[in-house]
């Protein structure tokens, strides 16, 4: 055997080694890219987020459950209301106040916002009737609109520029009567209240109002009152941060759920 020729076991070995080095080379040349997760689309997180909306006075209580309702049914999404007179929020929209959703209580308001250019196109959703509120028991004994024009009664009304206060306007020329009123409220919810807490003997608020007040205020029925009945609006706005937050609401109130909430709160149908 030659001395200078490596011994066959270690010739051997040197190419089991090899081999192996050679065999890790191909397979990390051939390996298949590790698969990353997909990060979430907007699809996904667009039905959550928060919104705002502003809302006549007069929805209060059946936004405010239909609010509820939707954050049920939409996990992750919060719904933030701001109540008033829908001529003030019109006017706040215009100039600029941030939110998603107007919903008011009348064609005259939200055209204020359309025109602007601040909504989208509005659906009116639900509408809305006038009724004498007086104190639980009816203890300054009202009889009918024709009170209103009795200086000795003491009388709230809304507002003119505001549509409860609008329709108070059309209901009065209706029935040929000249009120005599003590206080003009900015909203409906402060005129109803000067009537439970016994400030006023009567006032002229929409029948939702006095269903909401409960055993504090009852109700008086009149013929006029079908001469004023209001139609309420709603739209998105476009400066919305959240638009697909917003429309999916709108969308919801004008479902068989939220419609259910509105006629149990004493609105009709559109």
């Amino acid at each position: 055997m030659n001395a200078a020729s490596p011994p066959r076991a270690a010739n051997r070995l040197v190419s089991v080694a090899l081999a192996a080095v050679l065999g890790l080379l191909l397979s990390a040349c051939g390996a298949e890219p590790q698969a990353t997760a997909p990060s979430p689309s907007p699809e996904r997180s667009a039905s959550g987020g928060a919104i705002t909306v502003l809302a006549a006075a007069s929805l209060t209580e059946a936004l405010t459950q239909i609010g509820k309702d939707f954050e049920a049914k939409n996990a992750g999404s919060t719904v933030t209301f701001s109540f008033g007179s829908s001529a003030t929020l019109a006017t706040q929209i215009v100039q600029g106040a941030p939110a998603d959703v107007f919903a008011a209580a009348s064609p005259a308001t939200m055209e204020t916002v359309t025109t602007a250019g601040a909504a989208d196109t509005p659906t009116d959703f639900v509408s809305n009737t006038l009724e004498i509120a007086v104190l639980e028991g009816n203890p300054h004994k009202i009889v009918g609109l024709e009170d209103f024009a009795d200086e000795r009664k003491r009388i709230a009304l809304c507002a003119p520029q505001v549509p409860c206060g609008a329709a108070a306007v059309k209901v009065f020329a209706a029935a040929k009567i000249v009120p005599k009123p003590d206080t003009l409220e900015q909203d409906v919810k402060a005129t109803v209240q000067k009537v439970a807490t016994d400030e006023v003997d009567a006032a002229l608020v929409y029948k939702t109002d006095v269903i909401a007040a409960g055993d504090q205020v009852d109700g008086i029925e009149f013929a006029e009152a079908q001469q004023a009945v209001n139609t309420y609006p709603i739209a998105t706005l476009k400066d919305s941060k959240n638009p697909a937050l917003a429309k999916a609401f709108v969308d919801y109130v004008l479902s068989p759920e939220g419609q259910a909430v509105l006629a149990k709160a004493g609105f009709a149908t559109s």
